[in-house]
């Protein structure tokens, strides 16, 4: 894909040996200027056989000061918790008849969660779900009885990940927009999150790389 002539003059600002996280976050902060306010995204390569079950690296967290947009939550519950879901601000919360709505084609939501007793409607949307990172899992929160929680806490700024077979993992961690600090407390507490899901079966180097970056912008390399 070509760079723009902006990508280019940034990329010349990036460091080649990685940077402490209150810097790298300072230069991230340098690179507004765009019309709109840019997704700030982490980017970890770890050291991962993502062919071992137990070398899985999956989980979510509320980040400590959200990630600067209003995630939309569809549950799928029903009786007294579907109405919790509804108070505690679900956009949408059904049965079958939401499953009907999906399986057409509807997709215009974020996260997806689910009662237990709710995973016989959900389990056949897998192949529509699935691809697209929405489908519940109880090691994601999404699927728990308690569903007014898991949507207070994805309206709140709550993320969730998963490994690729490379063994890499992406996250939202907030927008260019956030103050430094507070940019900069969201990346340390996804950092600190991500090193208490450390399989015990790693032998050798866990975390081999960090970089954060901006919708627009290059990746800026953080010291592991």
């Amino acid at each position: 894909m070509a760079q723009s002539k902006r990508y280019k003059a940034l990329l010349e600002t990036v460091p080649e040996s990685p940077v402490t996280l209150d810097k790298a976050v300072q230069l991230l902060k340098t690179f507004e200027g765009t019309k709109f306010d840019q997704t700030v995204e982490i980017h970890m390569n770890l050291g991962i056989d993502a062919k071992q079950a137990d070398q899985l690296v999956r989980g979510s967290l509320v980040l400590p000061n959200g990630i600067g947009k209003v995630q939309r939550v569809v549950v799928f519950a029903k009786d007294a918790a579907a109405e919790a879901a509804k108070a505690a601000g679900a956009d949408e919360v059904g049965q079958e008849d939401l499953a009907k709505k999906i399986s057409g084609g509807w997709l215009e939501f974020d996260v997806c969660i689910a009662s237990p007793d709710m995973m016989g409607v959900v389990g056949p949307l897998g192949r529509v779900l699935g691809p697209r990172g929405l489908m519940p899992a109880p090691r994601a929160g999404t699927v728990t009885p308690d569903v007014a929680k898991a949507v207070e806490e994805y309206k709140a700024g709550k993320v969730e990940f998963r490994n690729d077979d490379g063994g890499n993992v992406h996250a939202v961690v907030g927008k260019l927009s956030f103050d430094a600090p507070k940019l900069q407390e969201n990346i340390q507490s996804f950092l600190d999150f991500i090193e208490t899901l450390r399989p015990n079966s790693i032998k050798g180097n866990y975390i081999k790389s960090i970089s954060v970056s901006a919708a627009m912008s290059p990746g800026v390399p953080i010291a592991a």
